[in-house]
């Protein structure tokens, strides 16, 4: 054991690989990494745990020890993942993956000044909370509409507005709770306004809304089940029956949609996973007073929670002071102007990632997931090609699938817990699932630009 092998941390800093790094990772934070690798040696050194060590073993062994600490030091906690899983809108992944013309026009606002609150017309101070309010007008056929940042925002947001302080009729079997804890009773309670419930969790009638209404009655609220199905013995009201009940009592009418479907425009060609999801421009014609709904599910934009309906209750929910709270920025204004747009000229289908994925077909993917169980097979894993099913996700379309082909994956003596674990190490981190004790990969939500990393996955260690 020789501690005067290990140079002073200034020799170290000196060397062109430091030097390297001290550009990228800046003086102060290079010496920290250098002082804490040369510590380490030396401990290691004075234990006894490695042997005698030459001086170019020493500064080997600290500076590619000092590279990792700085790389670990700064590395991004959020990074892109390979969504293998076939969980199309996948809470836990972010859900959508914004289209080419979302990242373009982040792109174009991102790094100068924009008219976010300016009226360049009137070179006057100007209100951020009307972007996006023509595009969702134009594909929901409301009057008016507002962004805030989710969903459970906009519910928030339109409850605190309409009905602070009185009551909101709601029936039992809508006061769910979806992903996160996010209960229905929890918001409402935040919001000022008071539950009350009508009819059964399986059965609720228009006459349930009506024996409930009382001076005390600010509004009824619709909520889609999002993720769930109650099936059987079962009863709900038509939107529209509950509309003309408002209308009768003078009250408004408002449905938290979730995921935001705006519909296909070739019903014929609908995929049958979702031809019960409801459309917002059917709500907004069935003459819902307020309808709020994702940006981030089926809509296939930014997160953000959209409110569209008539005009003054519009402009009651942006006038209230939670609206300032729970604005959106530049970023989001531009991923989702881009996204509604693409819905508004029809290329939606072909350009938004999340319709694209919905439109493939069995054979589409089978083809791709051949040629990828080809490319495996080079490199020394067993793979074949397997029919299975894709999902929605993101509690949009309850218990409807997709049918899919599925790439099954194996490597001799490991099992599948082990290999999926490999795949989540890997940079980029591959998300798979697990199937019948196999590991299997689900390419309708692999972008075409990912393929190539699953073509040649490394083997994993033993």
């Amino acid at each position: 054991m020789d501690l005067r092998v290990i140079p002073a941390i200034e020799q170290l800093r000196q060397r062109d690989a430091m030097r390297a790094l001290e550009i990228r990772y800046g003086r102060a934070a290079l010496l920290d990494a250098l002082r804490a690798e040369t510590a380490a040696l030396r401990e290691r050194l004075a234990s006894g745990h490695i042997a005698a060590v030459t001086v170019n073993d020493a500064i080997h062994e600290i500076e590619i020890g000092a590279a990792a600490r700085l790389r670990a030091a700064i590395r991004p906690s959020l990074v892109r993942v390979i969504n293998a899983t076939g969980v199309i809108v996948h809470t836990n992944l972010g859900r959508a993956p914004l289209s080419a013309a979302s990242l373009a026009r982040i792109s174009a606002v991102a790094g100068g000044y924009t008219n976010l609150e300016y009226d360049i017309e009137r070179g006057a101070r100007g209100r951020r909370d009307t972007h996006a309010e023509k595009l969702i007008a134009r594909l929901t056929g409301a009057e008016a509409g507002v962004v805030v940042n989710n969903n459970a925002a906009a519910t928030l947001l339109l409850l605190a507005a309409l009905a602070n302080g009185r009551e909101v009729l709601i029936s039992r079997g809508e006061l769910v709770e979806i992903g996160g804890g996010f209960r229905v009773p929890d918001v409402m309670a935040q919001s000022g306004a008071v539950l009350r419930e009508v009819g059964t969790t399986n059965r609720t009638r228009v006459s349930d809304y009506a024996a409930a209404i009382s001076g005390r009655t600010a509004l009824i609220l619709r909520v889609h089940p999002s993720n769930f199905k109650i099936v059987g013995f079962t009863e709900r009201p038509e939107l529209a029956d509950l509309v003309a009940l408002g209308r009768r009592f003078e009250l408004p009418v408002a449905e938290d949609l979730g995921s935001g479907w705006l519909g296909w425009p070739a019903q014929d060609d609908l995929p049958r996973a979702l031809r019960d999801e409801p459309v917002v421009s059917d709500s907004v014609a069935a003459g819902a007073d307020v309808v709020c709904f994702s940006g981030d599910k089926m809509l296939g934009g930014p997160q953000a929670g959209i409110l569209a309906g008539r005009r003054d209750a519009i402009d009651r929910i942006r006038r209230h002071p939670l609206m300032r709270a729970l604005r959106v920025d530049k970023l989001t204004y531009a991923a989702l102007e881009a996204t509604l747009e693409e819905h508004a000229i029809g290329s939606a289908r072909d350009e938004v990632p999340v319709q694209r994925m919905l439109h493939m077909t069995r054979e589409e993917i089978g083809r791709r997931a051949d040629a990828l169980v080809a490319a495996l097979a080079r490199t020394g894993w067993t793979a074949r090609a397997i029919d299975g099913m894709s999902t929605v996700g993101g509690g949009s379309a309850p218990g409807a699938e997709l049918p899919t082909r599925l790439v099954e994956l194996g490597w001799s003596g490991l099992s599948a817990d082990r290999i999926e674990q490999h795949l989540r190490s890997l940079d980029p981190p591959v998300v798979a699932r697990i199937h019948d004790d196999r590991v299997v990969l689900d390419l309708r939500t692999v972008a075409p630009d990912e393929e190539a990393v699953l073509a040649s996955l490394p083997a994993p260690t033993a």
